[in-house]
Formats: C-alpha cells, sequence, structure tokens
C-alpha cells in the first residue's frame, strides 16, 4: 500500500518542528551579518568612459561607415586595455606591488551594443585608489593605442571620482541577510521533514494503523501514579464518610 501524505501532515510537521526552523534561520541570518559586517572587507568601484571616434580636423565628414568601423574597434580595444602592454605600465607608473594578472582581476571593461563608447571599471578596498588606478589606465591606454593601432581615435569622456558619501560595492549586507533569510528557512524545512522521514517511533493510534494496516480497536488510557494515588485518596475519604453515616 502506496504512503500519501496530506497536506495537513505537511503543516502538522512543519507547526512541531516551527521553533528549529526559526532558529536555523535565525542563526543563518546572524552569521550572515556578522560576515558581511566584520569579516569580508569592503571594495569599492571607479569607472571611466572612453569614446572610440574619428579624429576630425574639421574638412571632412564623419560618415556612417566610419562609425560601423569604430564600432567594431571597440571590441578589439576591450582586449588590448586589459593587455600586459597597459597593465605594465600602469602598475611601473603608480608603483603597485602587484602583477599585471591580478590587475586585471581588478579590471571589468564593458561596452553597450552598437555603441562607440565603453566603460572601464576598477574595484578594490580604498576607494581612491581604484580611481587612480582607472585614471590612469585609461591615459596609458589613449598614449599607447595610438602607437599600437597607428589611430588617434581615442577620448577619456570622464574621469574616474570618489565621492564623499560612496558605497561600497560589495558586500551587500541587507541582501546577503535576505539571502541567508530564504536558505535557512529552507534548510530548516528539508530538515524537518526529514526528521519525520526517519522517525519511525510509533507515536498514537494513527501510527498504529498505518503501520500494521489493521484497525484499532481500543485505546488504553495511561494513567500516572499521582492520578492512581488521588483516586485512592478520594476512595478513602468516601468509606470514611459512609461509615460514619451509617454509625
Amino acid at each position: 500500500m502506496e504512503e500519501t501524505i496530506s497536506l495537513k501532515e505537511l503543516m502538522q510537521t512543519l507547526r512541531k518542528r516551527f521553533v528549529m526552523i526559526v532558529l536555523i534561520a535565525l542563526a543563518a541570518m546572524i552569521v550572515s551579518g556578522i560576515i558581511s559586517y566584520f569579516v569580508i572587507t569592503p571594495t569599492y568601484q571607479s569607472s571611466t568612459q572612453i569614446l572610440v571616434n574619428k579624429s576630425d580636423d574639421g574638412k571632412n565628414l564623419y560618415t556612417a561607415n566610419e562609425v560601423q568601423t569604430d564600432i567594431q574597434l571597440v571590441n578589439t580595444y576591450n582586449v588590448i586595455i586589459k593587455s600586459p602592454a597597459i597593465l605594465n605600465k600602469v602598475i611601473k607608473e603608480l608603483k603597485l606591488n602587484m602583477t599585471a594578472d591580478e590587475l586585471n582581476q581588478k579590471i571589468t571593461v564593458s561596452s553597450e551594443q552598437n555603441s562607440q563608447v565603453f566603460t572601464v571599471a576598477v574595484q578594490d578596498a580604498n576607494p581612491y585608489k581604484a580611481a587612480k588606478i582607472t585614471n590612469t589606465i585609461a591615459d596609458v591606454f589613449k598614449n599607447q593605442v595610438s602607437k599600437i593601432m597607428n589611430v588617434k581615435n581615442v577620448t577619456v569622456l570622464a574621469k574616474a571620482q570618489v565621492s564623499h558619501d560612496q558605497s561600497p560595492v560589495k558586500p551587500k549586507p541587507l541582501l546577503n541577510i535576505a539571502i541567508a533569510l530564504v536558505v535557512g528557512l529552507m534548510v530548516g524545512v528539508g530538515l524537518a521533514f526529514l526528521l519525520e522521514y526517519l522517525d519511525n517511533t510509533i507515536k498514537d493510534e494513527q501510527d498504529i494503523e498505518r503501520a500494521l494496516e489493521l484497525p484499532v480497536l481500543g485505546v488504553i488510557v495511561q494513567i500516572d501514579d499521582q492520578e492512581i494515588a488521588a483516586g485512592r485518596h478520594a476512595g478513602k475519604k468516601t468509606k470514611g464518610k459512609g461509615e460514619v453515616i451509617g454509625a
């Protein structure tokens, strides 16, 4: 006979293990909050935008074909700007204590589709250092790309700056705590159903019916010693009263 679990039984299981589920969720939130606020080092991000366009001397018109060429060059420039040829010069100029690969991991280059503008972003624990690295990368790239590609079509649109109220991009404590809450609830609910599934003890007549597949004809009520003693004491009082009345 196949066992089926009703919605009522599911709710009973959750109700019985409710305290455990809540404690697991709270523990996950507390641990996530401690790690987010006190363990993980905040990381700040600075970015600059670079425009790829034709060097116009005022004599020639900027045609659609030239625009399309610059758009295609953006993908090439995204690779060049993260190459050792650029990053090693940045490291040397800023006297950074890191390799080109380590600096490369801090840099993110992105561009919109069919756009001549791409964004260079740098992440670091120090917001001022992140901004300085970003601006240096843009300047070095602008100077070196003319030698590498033999073109002068790069313009830095805006320098990276640090605001007084700049917030770190990671970690995000509130988001981490919310995720921990959801994960904690999922773990708690899963553990509650696992414990219920592994619990083979018989607690009531319904468990007997499911285990033996036989109807229960009667139930013996358990009486503790205090109730028995109380019953005997009450019987003695009644008997004594009867003797007095009979006398």
